[in-house]
């Protein structure tokens, strides 16, 4: 005797046959269970699909500012890495001077490749955009900055002429007892 044909002709003696073959319609007369309401379950797809997309263009425009304000990270650590440079022209403080330059450039021409995951008709990106903008400019004057520090800036007239005679220093210092 096959094992399939046993339990086929013979039927399970555990299986339940859960099909409904009454002839009237499902009935209203059964209640429905403590903490179930039958609104929750008619509830227009409209209303839940507009509410899933105002939901959606909130964590968008959320995540589109955490992205603008990442910048300034970089800011803070891009500073502390001048500072600890110091002032004198080696290999190391050029350097972190051209990564500070490089960075918010490289970042400033891919700004609509960061902020394409959050386009949306919901979400206004002007702000975030700005923000961001704005803060790689604060990062590109930093190196500048540092630029000029380290006296690579050409700030003088004897800069570019040679005949010129250099700037006078405005401040000397030294040091030893008086």
């Amino acid at each position: 005797m096959d094992k399939g044909k046993a339990v086929m002709g013979m039927g399970r003696r555990w299986a339940v046959d859960f099909t409904d073959n009454s002839t009237s319609p499902p009935s209203r007369d059964i209640p429905d269970p403590l903490g179930f309401t039958r609104a929750s379950q008619d509830q227009d797809d409209s209303t839940l699909s507009r509410e899933k997309k105002n939901a959606e263009a909130n964590w968008k425009s959320q995540k589109a500012w955490e992205v603008a304000q990442a910048p300034f990270k970089n800011l803070m650590m891009m500073g502390f890495m001048m500072w600890m440079a110091g002032s004198t022209v080696h290999l190391f403080s050029i350097g972190i001077t051209v990564s500070a330059l490089w960075q918010p450039v490289s970042a400033l021409q891919g700004v609509g490749k960061v902020f394409e995951p959050y386009k949306d008709s919901k979400v206004d990106l002007l702000g975030p955009k700005l923000v961001f903008i704005a803060l790689n400019l604060v990062g590109l004057g930093l190196g500048v900055w540092k630029l000029n520090t380290l006296g690579l800036l050409p700030t003088h007239a004897s800069d570019w002429v040679s005949s010129f005679p250099p700037a006078q220093e405005v401040e000397y210092s030294g040091g030893g007892f008086l």
